[in-house]
């Protein structure tokens, strides 16, 4: 017997969950950036409707998430977007945010004491990210679901984003309805600590050429990792270990995901005619800051 669905819809955009039951919910959060990462938040998870009788939930919903994964890349393979790859890591983080909804009986991004997006991806999954997005949905299957979010345009941008080349799913039933958690990312290579000095040392010469300066002599200094662990230890630039290599050269600390492209604020200081040599240090660590990781990078210029 075929099953008439209503579409009614309850966006993130300040307002709490609806209080009432319909038969479709949704919520989509976009990637938020590096100044949306907020300090975690202590204690233990008290969703608002915690108080409410558990619902038995089935752990089991793989063919479910199958479904989702295989309709979002049909629907991406029409908007002429690459398809998504479903990574493990990713859908542990929605898996544990769907049975949160369920014991909540409610849809949230996140609820009081749980961490943020980026930091429970970045706990979950072994993945270097530079975006996150989130949609949550209330839903009878995959094939409603999906339809539901493609209908909503928060979710179907999340759903269609190009940048996006992974996704987290995770699904809990209760009863004849099921939590949907669909966590989207951009994957970047992991670098190796060589690859990323090679990276910025590669930055510095190309630089260097495109300001008609001489090519600049790259020596390893035997400090320049340890100072740059020291800075990612402190999840801060500015460290004891960076002052004493700024006495005897012109030192630039800074944190990046695209080691191959060099900050701004490091032209004019690589631009300096006196300049006869460069070393690079590198260290990468996932931070309260930074909490899916960077590279801290010191460069220093003599």
């Amino acid at each position: 017997m075929p099953r008439t669905s209503r579409l009614l819809l309850a966006f993130l955009l300040g307002m709490s969950a609806a209080s009432f039951e319909p038969a479709t919910q949704l919520m989509a959060s976009p990637a938020p950036g590096p100044a949306a990462f907020g300090e975690p938040q202590e204690g233990k998870i008290h969703p608002v409707a915690a108080t409410a009788p558990d619902i038995p939930f089935i752990d089991d919903e793989f063919q479910t998430e199958q479904q989702l994964l295989t309709l979002a890349n049909q629907s991406r393979q029409q908007a002429g977007v690459p398809p998504l790859t479903l990574d493990p890591g990713l859908s542990r983080a929605a898996y544990e945010h769907a049975k949160i909804m369920l014991r909540a009986h409610q849809l949230s991004h996140q609820f009081q004491g749980e961490p943020s997006l980026p930091q429970r991806l970045g706990s979950s999954a072994r993945l270097l990210l530079d975006q996150e997005g989130e949609n949550v949905a209330l839903d009878y299957d995959a094939e409603h679901g999906h339809e539901h979010l493609m209908l909503s345009p928060p979710h179907r941008a999340n759903l269609l984003n190009s940048a996006y080349n992974v996704v987290g799913l995770g699904v809990v039933r209760s009863g004849d309805q099921l939590y949907i958690v669909q966590d989207f990312g951009h994957a970047l290579p992991n670098f190796s600590p060589t690859e990323v000095k090679d990276h910025v040392a590669g930055a510095v010469q190309q630089k260097r050429q495109q300001l008609s300066q001489a090519h600049l002599q790259r020596r390893d200094l035997q400090d320049a990792d340890g100072a740059a662990c020291s800075m990612a230890q402190a999840d801060k630039l500015g460290t004891l270990a960076v002052r004493k290599l700024a006495q005897h050269a012109t030192v630039l600390t800074y944190t990046s995901l695209h080691p191959e492209t060099l900050p701004s604020q490091a032209n004019h200081a690589i631009a300096s005619h006196n300049l006869h040599s460069f070393s690079v240090g590198s260290c990468y660590r996932r931070t309260e800051t930074y909490p899916t990781g960077t590279y801290w990078i010191v460069l220093s210029l003599q």
